[in-house]
């Protein structure tokens, strides 16, 4: 099937349009960042206005918090992930199915409606106002994401390479780690950059199980620096460049991976 030209200039046309709607927001908050909040202030960059907000906001004792949460989140929600979805990609057991769906709710429930009951749960056992009252949850909604993602991988991977390895000998633990896992490092990439957006963007779950200031984590720091700086827009924008900084950075070093990720499930 040919394009012609007409139709190839209408797609750029529209791709070109979509990009400034999502480019556009970007730039405003960037140049609001480097503005002057005084009235005359003049015209030029105001780059001292990231340091101003990283000192005023303590950002630094944020973005470290939720690096922690995002690096324990993102490694043990991917560990387990891979694990179960091999075993309800490859394997066929006794309850399987349902045990898969029952793992599925996890997507399928908010987490609004869960968050007080597991709140007073937690508390029960004095676990509020800790790291693990911030990670477990999380873990637990990655996990049930990751499953069905990692699932449909491994039903989609090669019957042959699997049976290969087999006849070589390798168990389900070799097969998986030496050889399904490295082939589907798109599949696991694309994971690891959504769990980490999710994670990284959390703000109910910090908020409600941590009142502590030393477990703020970036967002939640940011809405306490918002309602101390209500009338300094400078300050806020730089300083939701400065939590938005770390996603876009992973994103762009994994942007090939997570892209090709993103086409092999869609066309499974």
């Amino acid at each position: 099937m040919t394009i012609s030209r007409g139709e190839r200039l209408a797609n750029y046309a529209v791709l070109v349009l979509f990009a400034v709607i999502a480019v556009f927001p970007v730039l405003l908050i960037l140049q609001t960042a480097l503005s002057n909040d005084q009235i005359g202030g003049g015209g030029s960059f105001h780059f001292e206005n990231f340091a101003d907000a990283w000192d005023q906001g303590h950002f630094g004792s944020y973005l470290r918090t939720s690096i922690i949460v995002a690096i324990l989140v993102v490694g043990l929600s991917t560990l387990f992930s891979v694990l179960a979805g091999y075993a309800f990609g490859t394997m066929r057991f006794r309850g399987s199915e349902v045990l898969f769906y029952v793992i599925l709710l996890g997507i399928m429930v908010p987490a609004e409606a869960l968050v007080i009951a597991l709140y007073f749960d937690l508390r029960e056992v004095g676990l509020t106002n800790t790291l693990v009252a911030i990670v477990a949850p999380q873990v637990a909604q990655s996990t049930a994401f990751g499953t069905f993602w990692m699932r449909a991988y491994f039903r989609g991977s090669s019957r042959e390479v699997v049976e290969a390895a087999r006849l070589d000998g390798a168990g389900h633990w070799a097969t998986l780690w030496r050889i399904l896992v490295p082939m589907g490092r798109p599949a696991v990439t694309t994971m690891i950059v959504l769990v980490f957006m999710w994670t990284w963007n959390e703000f109910l779950i910090p908020l409600i199980m941590a009142t502590d200031e030393s477990l703020r984590t970036a967002p939640l720091g940011l809405a306490f620096f918002q309602g101390q700086y209500t009338s300094g827009t400078a300050l806020l924008a730089a300083g939701a460049t400065l939590v938005a900084l770390p996603v876009v950075v992973l994103y762009l070093f994994l942007q090939r991976h997570f892209i090709r990720g993103m086409v092999e499930g869609a066309v499974k």
